[in-house]
Formats: C-alpha cells, structure tokens, sequence
C-alpha cells in the first residue's frame, strides 16, 4: 500500500533500520491548511493551467474555507524568458508581531517545468476559534468586543442615600433628665 511505501521511503531517507511506525491523518479543514493548498496550485501548473486562473481557484476556494485572508505568490518564469512575481491577495493579513506565529499558516513549494523552475508561496491568515479546531484559541490583540449593557430598573419616586456616612444618632449625655413633654 502507499503507507508502507511511504514508510520505506522515509526509514531510507532518515537512514532508520528496523520496523519504523507512519501515522498519517487526514486534515480536517483542507483549505486551511497552506501545504495541502501550495500542493494543490503546484499540480494545477504542472498540468498545465494557467497561472493566473490556477492561483484565484486556490484564492476563492481558501477563502470559502472560512480564512480571514491569504497571499499566494507566483515568481519564475511565467511568459517569455523574463522571471517576474505575481502576487494574489485576498481579506486580512498581518505581517508583523507575535501572533503571525500561530494566526498565519505559510507554505513554499517549487515546481519543475520547461522552462525553468516555479515558486510557490502560500499564506494563510486562520480564524480565532474558541474551539482550537480551525485556527487558533488566542484572540488577536487588538480585537474589541462589546458587551451589551444589562438592563437597569429605572426608580420611579426619587430616592435619597447617604453613601459611606454612618446614620447619625443623637448623643445624649450620660447624667442630664431626659425631658418629658
């Protein structure tokens, strides 16, 4: 089977003798997941589609994927014997700070054609999911939220309170007669 393949190939690769163990797992949100995408637009160009119409199908499908944005960057050489870039973009991207670290997925992939070899950069900005399942718990730093006000009752008579004095009691001395009317 193509596990036991893979396995040989790798305990060859790594140089592991014996019985050596391959647990693959299938991803659950695909779209989401900048490898499995830069391989996708890598086997679009290998079979021959173009690279504008390839890179937006990879685009929209990350995007229907739930992604709050993604980048997928094309450079070699495209038409003709001059290497260019062309950039695609879509929603929201950081670039900078710490939560790049776990809130943008990014993958590099090349690819052998005639004429020379592609690269293939895909970014990937994940959704905040409470969950952990689709993106990360963290929420990023300058998200706001508003909560809504509770409902208050309003008084319908006005009241008085004194705040933080202690009610007064008239002091008395000890020894005078108490006055009787």
């Amino acid at each position: 089977t193509a596990r036991s393949k893979m396995a040989v190939q790798i305990s060859k690769k790594r140089k592991v003798s014996g019985a050596s163990f391959l647990y693959a797992e299938k991803v659950a949100t695909r779209g989401l997941c900048a490898i499995a995408q830069a391989e996708s637009l890598r086997y679009k160009l290998l079979g021959g589609l173009a690279v504008r119409r390839a890179c937006y199908g990879v685009l929209r499908f990350i995007m229907e994927s739930g992604a709050k944005g993604c980048e997928v960057v094309v450079s070699g050489k495209l038409r003709g014997q001059r290497a260019k870039s062309m950039k695609f973009v879509d929603g929201l991207m950081i670039h900078s700070g710490d939560p790049v670290n776990y809130y943008v997925d990014t993958a590099v992939r090349h690819v052998l054609l005639r004429q020379g070899v592609l690269g293939i950069k895909v970014k990937i900005m994940l959704p905040w999911d409470p969950s952990g399942k689709i993106g990360p718990k963290k929420p990023l730093p300058d998200h706001v939220s508003i909560v809504e006000p509770k409902e208050e009752s309003l008084p319908t008579a006005p009241i008085s309170e004194q705040k933080g004095a202690k009610p007064e009691v008239p002091v008395m001395p000890q020894g005078a007669p108490v006055p009787t009317a």
